[in-house]
């Protein structure tokens, strides 16, 4: 089948459903046990405010869409034009193409060509795999340049808790930091994070939220474990896990989102290898010698009540 969002895969064992769709290899949506944990993004609809799209060769925005390297201003596409910045990489309006398959797993992948502001030439994939009471997305990069290249990679799903309404869930994050940012949505400074508004640690009801935060410093840095997490009520959740690499979380909770019931409340959090305007600012940017690989991985589980 295909659509708007290009052509469309799903894999289905009976517990776990992901469907996927080749525009920017977006998640289209994800049930477990018929509950769905993420937002759904329709075949024939573009993905509202960067639903389920893959951020690469950077997540969220760089600063006046210029950064430097060895000594020379590089000028990206200015894609956030109200910003003024470059936003969410090179690939939100690119197809993938089916790499492989098999029942539990299928990788997608594309090319991000040299370009304005952009001298490298990288082959990029994405993985999506089932899992027993979720999935993994694993994404991949290998450098096809001749010189050494920056690189950082996101995601930018939105997540339920089955039909719960966004405000009725409590959200979890046990950050240490987070970015303040100027008018323009670009960070100025790093703060602890202390007790108030942007404190997330204990977990707070999301009822009126108006996040666009990044944090960092998350707990247990050390394996693959818990960056953010959604409570239900009748205490089911939604847990979003992340290698270690992926030391940011982008929590955005915008009240325009068009979903099934109408346009209302939805939380994104978003897994960063990189925190915004990291070309500029150096920091966790992933550095690749001419055809070295990299791959990172983050996912999500459904946990029911009890």
């Amino acid at each position: 089948m295909t659509g708007i969002l290009g052509e469309q895969f799903v894999l289905d064992d009976g517990t776990v459903r992901i469907e996927v769709g080749s525009l920017a290899a977006v998640l289209r949506e994800v049930r477990v046990r018929g509950v769905r944990i993420t937002e759904t993004v329709g075949a024939q609809a573009l993905p509202s405010h960067g639903c389920g799209i893959v951020l690469s060769p950077w997540p969220n925005r760089v600063k006046d869409a210029r950064w430097e390297l060895d000594g020379t201003t590089q000028q990206l596409d200015v894609t956030d034009v109200a910003r003024g910045s470059a936003i969410h990489g090179l690939l939100r309006n690119t197809p993938y193409t089916l790499r492989h398959r098999t029942d539990e797993v299928m990788s997608l992948g594309a090319v991000i060509h040299p370009q304005h502001g952009w001298p490298f030439l990288f082959e990029t994939w994405v993985t999506y795999a089932l899992e027993a009471d979720g999935f993994s997305v694993t994404h991949g990069v290998r450098n096809r340049s001749d010189a050494r290249a920056p690189w950082a990679v996101g995601a930018h799903p939105y997540f339920r808790v089955g039909e719960v309404p966004t405000d009725d869930l409590t959200l979890h994050v046990d950050a240490a930091v987070r970015l303040e940012l100027d008018e323009r949505l670009n960070p100025v400074a790093e703060r602890d994070v202390a007790p108030g508004e942007f404190d997330l640690r204990g977990g707070r009801s999301l009822a009126g939220a108006d996040l666009n935060v990044a944090y960092g410093k998350l707990a247990n840095r050390d394996e693959p474990g818990e960056i953010a997490r959604l409570d239900a009520p009748d205490g089911s959740s939604t847990q979003v896990w992340a290698d270690p690499e992926f030391g940011w979380v982008q929590v955005f909770t915008p009240d325009d989102f068009p979903g099934a019931d109408g346009v209302g409340r939805a939380v994104a959090l978003e897994p960063m290898s990189a925190p915004p305007n990291a070309l500029n600012s150096g920091t966790d940017l992933i550095w690749l010698e001419p055809g070295q690989v990299r791959e990172l991985t983050w996912g999500a589980r459904y946990l029911p009540a009890g």
